[in-house]
């Protein structure tokens, strides 16, 4: 089974994200933006379910010929900029596709994306995104399509022109932009290392060396009690169907939003801190290409989402790719029955609850997670004896085919 390479030498793009102060007049534009955007999008959804019910397609082209018949029969419509509207057209079809994919590829329903599905106004948070022609940065402020000028506050300068921006609004009620542009190569110099890395859920990474491996951070069970403290009090002050919302509740659940970002935050301060340590030291990363999605139905459910195993992961390749490091993303199908040593593979899968590896070919005996990390480097075709902790003149390592 072989490894997916990622050499890094092609970057891509990042986003670049600021605050926003956004004035009076200019939130009644971006909320009158967003509520044509919102039905914009009902009614693709819509569409897409007669087109689905009587058989017929309804594509992209389709799409489009359908916002252009609905901005020239409604006055309101037509008072806002065209661009954020067909941009929604787009994330629309995007989301529907993917939606597609996992169905024919037969996952199960809980791990399905889901197809999309009508936009309310008092839960879905607005975002709003411009290609080129929908925006331009004059004197330091955003102008966007439509007459909407923003303040933003520039944290740091951007590193090109920006292809595209996407202006949204968080839980909080804080408005953000978030630029995209060509990601900026950073070269570290060679080191002649390897390490193979294993996704957990006791530990996050476990690697081939013991320096680099990445604890659980428990981010999300140090603020559970202060999470559930809010939660229960937007559950007594939860409003009725059709009533609104108490400033009790909206204070709790703001509260709630907050404890929310911070983890966020800190899970992502992690993720690229650790990356950053890792790519500076190892020049090729045999990496697990793990989707977690089954651990969501288990009674590991909790713990595996505080571990963040994806936004980690995703911090990972992002920094190998900055700092031009190699990436082998290899298959996680029986890493944890192949042997790091001879390449031997277990009769049986191992329970959970066994952490010890224990070789019945050549007897080597070492923790579970370590010998999946060095499985990880022999199926990407990396020499183990670059890796720490490995005598030389040990056995021979079958390669994987």
């Amino acid at each position: 089974m072989t490894a997916r390479t990622d050499v890094g030498h092609s970057v891509g793009h990042a986003r670049h994200t600021y605050r926003l102060r956004v004035s009076s007049t200019a939130l009644t534009a971006l909320l009158g933006e967003w509520d044509r955007c919102r039905w914009v999008w009902n009614n693709c959804v819509a569409a897409s379910k007669a087109a689905h019910q009587s058989r017929e397609t309804c594509g992209p082209a389709a799409l489009d010929r359908m916002l252009t018949a609905w901005r020239s029969g409604q006055e309101w419509l037509r008072q806002g900029a065209s661009v954020p509207q067909q941009q929604i057209i787009r994330d629309f079809t995007k989301a529907r596709t993917k939606a597609l994919k996992d169905v024919k590829s037969r996952l199960p329903v809980r791990s399905r994306a889901g197809m999309p599905r009508f936009k309310k106004k008092e839960r879905a948070n607005p975002t709003l995104n411009y290609s080129r022609r929908g925006f331009r940065i004059k004197d330091g402020r955003l102008h966007l399509a439509g007459g909407i000028v923003l303040t933003v506050v520039w944290s740091r300068e951007l590193a090109a022109a920006p292809s595209s921006v996407r202006v949204y609004r968080d839980s909080l009620g804080h408005w953000y932009a978030s630029f995209v542009v060509p990601a900026q190569v950073q070269t570290l110099p060679l080191t002649g290392r390897v390490i193979g890395i294993d996704w957990g859920v006791r530990e996050t990474a476990t690697t081939t060396s013991d320096a680099h491996d990445l604890p659980h951070p428990q981010h999300g069970g140090k603020a559970a009690g202060r999470l559930a403290r809010y939660q229960r009090m937007m559950a007594r002050r939860k409003p009725t169907r059709g009533q609104a919302a108490s400033k009790g509740y909206r204070k709790a659940r703001r509260q709630a939003a907050k404890v929310h970002r911070q983890i966020a935050r800190q899970r992502q301060d992690t993720a690229r801190k650790w990356a950053k340590r890792v790519v500076t030291d190892f020049d090729q990363l045999a990496v697990e290409d793990f989707r977690p999605k089954f651990l969501a139905r288990s009674t590991m459910a909790r713990k595996a989402a505080d571990a963040a195993v994806s936004a980690t992961k995703h911090e990972l390749i992002n920094m190998a790719r900055k700092h031009q490091r190699t990436i082998h993303l290899v298959h996680p199908a029986h890493t944890t029955m192949d042997c790091g040593q001879c390449g031997a593979r277990a009769k049986h899968a191992l329970p959970l609850s066994e952490r010890t590896y224990l070789c019945d070919a050549c007897g080597a005996v070492c923790p579970r997670d370590k010998n999946s990390a060095r499985v990880m480097l022999v199926r990407a075709g990396l020499d183990p004896a670059g890796a720490d902790r490995v005598t030389p003149g040990g056995p021979p390592v079958r390669r994987a085919a």
